[in-house]
């Protein structure tokens, strides 16, 4: 099978970032010359990207990004297209790269600790226990309307408008998580992992984030177990399948 012309890349780090408006700038004008498409956040608490173009051009930039020490290493989720998935280039400056409006969380600073998606399948395939026993909850902290297009078997849903709004619905339900093994999922981790550290410092015990979030778990298991449905995603693909294409729109 002859090899996909375009390559995704998506990957999001917590990092103290002073100058991001200047980088904002720099990441702007050096994507467009790469010819890349999809869209980029760069906030004083880090950046968050989901960014398409041939796969020589997206490796050549994400080197040069790369080597800034602060983004040495990202974590970067990897797939191909057939087609160049995004029509234009977005490079934002935010406040925040996932707004809480809760500036005591700064993930820059220490990170909620983390399961990794083949731990999270054995969890869940050996009846919702982790490997001390206790029961494991899945809980989605993305919108409503994103768990309606697919979800993990059995997860709590809190049917939040928007993420500002998990605070408040932790501290309605946080009783509900005691004794138990909560484990936060997003689409890509960023969501997770703030929401990981919240439920911290509301003394909820026994708190994970999973690692890469729901894209990492389709690309890291086969057929992704425990999962119904689609992940959506925020630009023009709209919804992905387990095998990281863009799935069929409902008008389709």
């Amino acid at each position: 099978m002859p090899a996909l012309a375009f390559a995704v890349a998506a990957a999001y780090r917590f990092v103290d970032l002073p100058e991001a408006a200047a980088l904002r700038e720099r990441w702007l004008a050096s994507a467009g010359a790469a010819g890349l498409k999809g869209t980029l956040l760069v906030a004083p608490e880090g950046l968050n990207f989901t960014l398409a173009g041939t796969p020589a051009a997206l490796e050549d930039w994400l080197a040069a990004l790369q080597a800034d020490p602060r983004l040495a290493g990202l974590d970067i989720k990897r797939h191909a297209h057939d087609r160049l998935p995004f029509q234009r280039l977005r490079v934002k400056l935010k406040d925040e790269i996932i707004r809480m409006n809760q500036p005591v969380v700064r993930p820059q600073a220490a990170r909620a600790p983390a399961v990794d998606a083949a731990t999270l399948q054995r969890w869940l395939a050996q009846g919702r226990r982790d490997d001390a026993g206790r029961e494991v909850v899945l809980l989605d902290t993305r919108n409503g309307f994103e768990v309606d297009a697919g979800a993990f078997e059995g997860a709590l849903d809190w049917r939040l408008a928007k993420f500002s709004d998990f605070p408040a619905a932790l501290e309605q339900h946080r009783e509900s998580l005691r004794g138990k093994t909560v484990v936060s999922y997003c689409t890509g981790g960023i969501r997770c992992e703030k929401a990981a550290l919240w439920m911290q410092r509301a003394g909820i015990d026994n708190v994970l984030q999973l690692e890469g979030g729901i894209l990492r778990y389709f690309e890291a298991t086969r057929d992704a177990p425990h999962w119904r449905g689609d992940c959506f995603v925020f630009d023009e693909r709209e919804r992905l399948g387990p095998d990281r294409q863009a799935a069929p729109t409902m008008a389709a």
